[in-house]
C-alpha cells in the first residue's frame, strides 16, 4: 500500500491544475490518498483589484498550457472580472471539512467540484449560497446540514486539519500547495517532488515507486 497526505487549498489555482494527477492517483487499488485542507488562503481578504485579477489570469494561462485545465472566459470576466469578489478560501475550506466530516471518501469529488465552479463555470465559490448548491448537486445533504447549522465541529475540524498541515510543511520545508506527503512505516514522513503533480501517467508510476500495474491503472 502506497499512502500519501495530498495538500491542497480550494482557491490554489495549482491545485485545480493538479486534478488530472489527483484523478489518476485515486484510480490506482495500491494508492491511498489521505487530503487535507491547508486553509493556506482562507483569511487573506484580499479583494478582487484590476491588477490582482491581470496576475491571476496570467498565472492561470501557465498553468493551463502545462496541464490542459479549463480556465473559461466565463471565470475571467465574472471572476477576476468583479470588483467585488474577494480571494478567501473560508467558505470553501469549511464546505471541504463538512464533506471530511461526514462522507471522508467524497472530499475530493467535492473539491474538484467546487474548484470547477470557480474555473469552469465562473461562479464564486467565495460564497457559502454557490457552496452549499454545489454540496447538494453532489447529494452530500449530511455535509450541508453541518454547514447550515453552523456546527462548532467544523471550525474545530479546520483548524486541527490546518494545524497539522503546517507542521507537515514547516517540517519539511513546503512552502506551499498543492503537495503531495509520502507516508511510510513508523508514521514517517517524506516530501514528494512537486512536480510529479503535473507530468504525465507514466511520470506518476515512476517518480512514486507505484508498482508496474499502476501504469494501467491510471492510463
Amino acid at each position: 500500500m502506497h499512502e500519501f497526505f495530498y495538500l491542497y487549498d480550494p482557491l490554489c489555482g495549482w491545485c485545480y491544475g493538479a486534478v488530472p494527477a489527483v484523478v489518476k492517483l485515486e484510480l490506482v487499488p495500491s494508492v491511498v490518498l489521505h487530503p487535507l485542507a491547508t486553509g493556506l488562503f482562507a483569511g487573506d481578504g484580499r479583494t478582487m483589484t484590476p491588477d490582482f485579477a491581470a496576475y491571476a489570469w496570467q498565472n492561470d494561462q501557465r498553468i493551463a498550457q502545462m496541464t490542459g485545465q479549463v480556465f473559461s472566459e466565463a471565470y475571467r470576466e465574472k471572476v477576476l472580472g468583479d470588483p467585488k469578489g474577494r480571494f478567501d478560501s473560508t467558505a470553501a475550506t469549511r464546505a471541504v471539512t463538512a464533506v471530511h466530516l461526514t462522507e471522508p471518501s467524497r472530499e475530493l469529488e467535492a473539491l474538484h467540484r467546487i474548484q470547477s465552479l470557480r474555473y469552469v463555470d465562473g461562479r464564486d465559490n467565495t460564497d457559502p449560497a454557490e457552496l452549499l448548491g454545489a454540496l447538494r448537486d453532489l447529494g452530500l445533504d449530511e455535509a450541508v446540514a453541518l454547514l447550515e447549522a453552523d456546527d462548532p465541529v467544523i471550525a474545530e475540524a479546520m483548524e486541527r486539519r490546518r494545524a497539522m498541515a503546517q507542521q507537515l510543511m514547516a517540517g519539511l520545508g513546503i512552502r506551499g500547495v498543492p503537495a503531495l506527503v509520502r507516508l511510510r512505516e513508523g508514521n514517517k514522513v517524506s516530501p514528494v517532488p512537486n512536480a510529479v503533480l503535473f507530468q504525465d501517467p507514466g511520470g506518476l508510476v515512476e517518480n512514486l515507486g507505484l508498482p508496474p500495474e499502476a501504469d494501467e491503472a491510471i492510463r
